[in-house]
């Protein structure tokens, strides 16, 4: 019986705070972990939108009759697409190149586009530009030969 009491004792005076320390330590390491996969996340969406913004794009405005039609087209669709993966429009630049003349049968149209993608729960302005990271994406379509 004395030896079961001395026992009791040892254990109670060895009780500590497991519960705690694993939370702490699972807090303190799962949290950048979540932070970071949600990063790569966002910047993944924002590659998507590039991609998908510049290609549509350009298939518009090789699709189009006159060249303001073409331009104004190509930009109603980088920015749809933008829209449609949740990136404001303001955080995009299209820019439009033709390598020879512009909607001339079998000439070549580039359309390039750069969107700043923000971190998650950082603020608009922690960038140079107001954002962390610049995605880029460029399309290029040639126009129909027979149209």
């Amino acid at each position: 019986m004395l030896r079961f009491r001395t026992l009791q004792r040892t254990n109670s005076r060895e009780s500590g705070s497991a519960v705690v320390e694993f939370v702490f330590l699972g807090l303190l390491l799962l949290v950048p972990v979540v932070y970071f996969v949600l990063a790569l996340s966002q910047l993944q969406a924002g590659s998507f939108a590039a991609v998908g913004a510049a290609d549509q794009a350009a298939k518009v405005y090789v699709s189009e009759e006159s060249v303001p039609d073409a331009a104004a087209g190509a930009q109603q669709a980088a920015l749809l697409v933008l829209d449609d993966f949740g990136f404001d429009a303001a955080a995009a630049e299209v820019q439009i190149r033709c390598l020879s003349e512009c909607l001339a049968p079998g000439s070549g149209v580039t359309v390039e586009v750069r969107l700043d993608v923000g971190l998650p729960l950082m603020p608009s302005g922690s960038g140079a530009n107001g954002s962390a990271i610049v995605v880029d994406a460029s399309a290029t379509q040639l126009v129909e030969r027979y149209r």
